[in-house]
């Protein structure tokens, strides 16, 4: 996991139409794709926006440059998890539907309703475009990019320098974690191996979580005193230099705001009075 925030942050730095764009663009383009999905009433019209903003996505992709390799290996870690989740809403009756359809009885007096089938393909649909879109901006933003244009559009200060500071360290954290897994190969030791005593694989294990422990701890508290000794204090701030946005960006904002407003607006007055 630790290689892979390693992994994301090299793929942030490539070049293509979507890199170089403003972070602030490319922030309000995902949380307003993704506004407009939650604001789509839970109904069949779900699969039509959807179905276009999932290929509107595709394109956004596509400018990237980015190997849809990368979107996939992504997407699989996150979905098993949430997935699981959206599957059990097959078991629950929920408040969007009038009347219930069982389609299977179960023991214990479980029962699959149609209805609720139907719920949960919606909220798959919903949540797989969001994390899509999320998976998209940190694919092509630096970190340190997001949190200026976060700055930039208004995140208060306080709240910026706390992300600042954790942004920073957790590269150091993820340096640090690699060195002792780097020590760890050179000793010919691997918490997998079955050769190995299982309690000598724990035993091994906790001593390097505290060793982790430790250091971090020990490394916040120099961070804290270099901080003290650089005026350090409570009105302290992350400066964010101002930055205009280009033309280009302007252009790519506004067409992409277009398609995401008009869209769902377009389908649900055209489809929601024939469900």
């Amino acid at each position: 996991m630790i290689e892979d925030l390693f992994l994301i942050e090299k793929h942030a730095y490539r070049d293509s139409l979507i890199h170089r764009l403003d972070a602030r663009v490319k922030i309000i383009i995902v949380f307003a794709a993704i506004i407009a999905l939650v604001a789509v009433p839970y109904s069949t019209v779900v699969y039509a926006v959807g179905t276009v903003f999932f290929i509107f996505f595709c394109l956004l992709w596509a400018l990237s440059r980015l190997s849809p390799v990368i979107y996939l290996k992504r997407l699989i870690v996150i979905l098993p998890l949430w997935g699981t989740v959206i599957a059990f809403q097959i078991f629950f009756k929920n408040p969007y539907y009038s009347e219930y359809t069982s389609l299977v009885s179960l023991p214990f007096g479980i029962h699959i309703y149609a209805e609720s089938i139907q719920f949960a393909s919606i909220l798959l649909v919903k949540f797989f475009l969001c994390i899509s879109f999320i998976i998209l901006l940190s694919s092509s933003s630096k970190v340190h990019d997001l949190l200026e244009g976060a700055g930039r559009l208004g995140l208060p200060a306080e709240f910026a320098l706390v992300l600042g500071m954790m942004i920073r360290y957790l590269f150091v954290f993820g340096w640090m974690y690699r060195k002792i897994n780097e020590a760890l190969a050179t000793r010919c030791f691997d918490p997998f191996d079955r050769t190995l005593p299982y309690k000598y694989r724990i035993q091994q294990i906790g001593y390097n979580i505290g060793t982790m422990f430790i250091r971090s701890y020990e490394q916040g508290e120099r961070t804290f005193t270099a901080m003290l000794c650089r005026g350090y204090g409570r009105n302290s701030h992350l400066f964010i230099r101002r930055k205009p946005l280009h033309m280009h960006d302007w252009v790519f904002l506004c067409t992409c705001m277009i398609f995401v407003v008009i869209t769902p607006l377009t389908i649900c007055l055209y489809r929601i009075p024939n469900i």
